[in-house]
This record gives structure tokens, sequence and C-alpha cells, in this order.
């Protein structure tokens, strides 16, 4: 039998429109340790959903009614973050192809390896949840942070939402975007700058590596101290990039394409992230931070 699971807090939604199936998967994953819910159909799944979200969706291609590709579709739209490890066919590659199109991380064959599958949904939800985590410990630090490529604000947080809170500038983002370029041409992190923005006095402290124009910077009210330059976070350049798009609400996957990266480096990028940022218990990320939106930033 496969081993158990490190958290068994963890919930897995089993869809598939055969009894059998579902019998035998539900029994081996809760010996693995996993909470288990189970649907009969893509219906079912989507209503299960909406009144608990799973941490991971193990998924029927070939279903009565409501077929495995617009399931996956539709929670796709409905949660970008979602693990969906969908079950197919031996050799059916034109299903596997199909079930990435429509959003898919994963997929398992039939007949089932039951080891394969916990060790697949063992991974996505590790990487799911170090994702979520990273993205509240950063809305949780109580330090104000952003990041800016010279143009436009990428993200912040909610402490630095409060921070700038009340300033009704035109354009005020791309204001503080180019009031941050001059971080961007610093040898080091750990230099700090004043400016103005809409009349008031702030300084920002750079806590990433130098990576072109991407900036991730400290901020605070001029003349209030900011934490030493050792009690900031302090980025890699790597890390800025992977933390830019897990702010910005990209998957494991997504981001490993992005960045030209293996899903395994992005994990520890994600595990180093994490532990700068300073929250200490990953279970305790329950949902995504709220993605900022100024300027028209993405």
């Amino acid at each position: 039998m496969p081993q158990r699971a490190a958290d068994a807090s963890l919930e897995v939604l089993v869809v598939d429109d055969d009894d059998d199936t579902r019998a035998l998967l539900r029994t081996a994953l809760e010996h693995a340790g996993y909470g288990v819910r189970c649907a009969r159909d893509g219906h079912e799944a989507l209503r299960a959903v909406e009144t608990r979200t799973p941490d991971a969706v193990l998924l029927d291609v070939v279903m009565h009614g409501l077929d495995g590709f617009e399931t996956c579709a539709r929670l796709r739209a409905w949660n970008e973050e979602l693990p969906i490890v969908f079950m197919t066919g031996l050799g059916d590659t034109e299903h596997v192809v199909r079930g990435f199109e429509a959003g898919a991380n994963d997929y398992v064959t039939k007949p089932l390896s039951l080891p394969e599958v916990i060790a697949r949904l063992a991974a996505h939800t590790r990487t799911a949840r170090l994702a979520r985590a990273a993205r509240e410990a950063l809305d949780a630090n109580a330090q104000p942070m952003v990041a800016s490529d010279g143009e436009r604000i990428l993200w912040m947080n909610q402490a630095a939402r409060a921070l700038l809170h009340g300033l009704d500038a035109p354009d005020m983002g791309r204001h503080l975007a180019a009031a941050l370029i001059p971080l961007s041409e610093e040898p080091a992190a750990g230099e700090r700058m004043q400016f103005a923005l809409a009349g008031r006095a702030l300084s920002a402290t750079r806590v990433a590596e130098p990576n072109g124009t991407l900036v991730v910077a400290a901020l605070a009210p001029d003349g209030r101290e900011m934490p030493g330059a050792d009690a900031l976070p302090r980025l890699t350049a790597r890390e800025s990039e992977v933390l830019l798009w897990v702010a910005r609400g990209k998957t494991n996957r997504d981001i490993a394409d992005i960045l030209g990266m293996s899903p395994r480096t992005v994990n520890k990028h994600l595990e180093h992230i994490f532990e700068k940022l300073g929250v200490e218990t990953r279970t305790a990320a329950a949902a995504a931070a709220r993605r900022f939106r100024l300027d028209g930033a993405p």
C-alpha cells in the first residue's frame, strides 16, 4: 500500500462515473492519509467545489453527461491554481493532449497504478500549497513591499496598500514605478533611497538582487525607522522573478514554462521565498492572496 501522506488535512475530489473505480480510489487515498470526496459526474464535481475547495481533483476523462475535458475547463476557469490530474486509457494520446489544453496539470493512465496516483497527487498538492503559502506570506508580512518593472507596479502586498491608502494622484502607480527606477541601478540589495509621491515623503530599500528593470522593494514613510537591511528579506534575482509570477496568480507549471526551468526548481525557489518572508506554517495558507491592480497592471 502507498505510504501515508505527510499532511492529513489534504483533501482530494475523485470524479468518476464508475462505482468500482471510485471505491478503489477512496480506499487507497484514505489509506495514504488523504480526505476524500467523490463525485459521479462533472456536474456533481462542479457543485462539490462550490461548497469546499479540495486540494486536488482526480478526474476521469470519459464520463456520461459532462465529460472530463469540459469539467476540467470549467474547474480551471473557476480556480487557476487547483491541481487537476486526469485519468485516461493507456495510449490515448489524443486524450492527453486535450486534457492539457483544457487546463489539467498532469495525467495517469488506466489501469491505474495506485502508488503512481498517490505520488503525483502528493507532488501537485505540495506545489499548490507552497504557492498559496508564498502569497499569504507576502500579504502577511508587516513590511510594505512592492515590485515594479520601471513602468508600472506589478504587485504590492497589503501593508503597502495600507501605507499608500489615501494617495489620490493621477497615474500614481506609474509615478511610484518611475520613482523606484534608481534602485534598479544599485549594485547590491539593501540600498535605501528617499522620494516623494503625491506630496508624501517615502523611502524604499531594494530587497532583491539586480534583475534588469525588475525591482522588489520595501517601503516606509520617510523619517520612520525601517528594519535594518539584515531584517529585510534578501531575494535572489531568480526568486524575485518567481515571486512576481506567484503574486500574479500563475501556477507552478506556468511559472516553470515562463522562466524556462523545471517545476522542481520552482518548488525550491518557493521554499526559499517562503522562509525569507517569515511565515512559519504552510498549512495556514488557506487561500490565495488577492491580487492588486493599479494603473492596469495585469
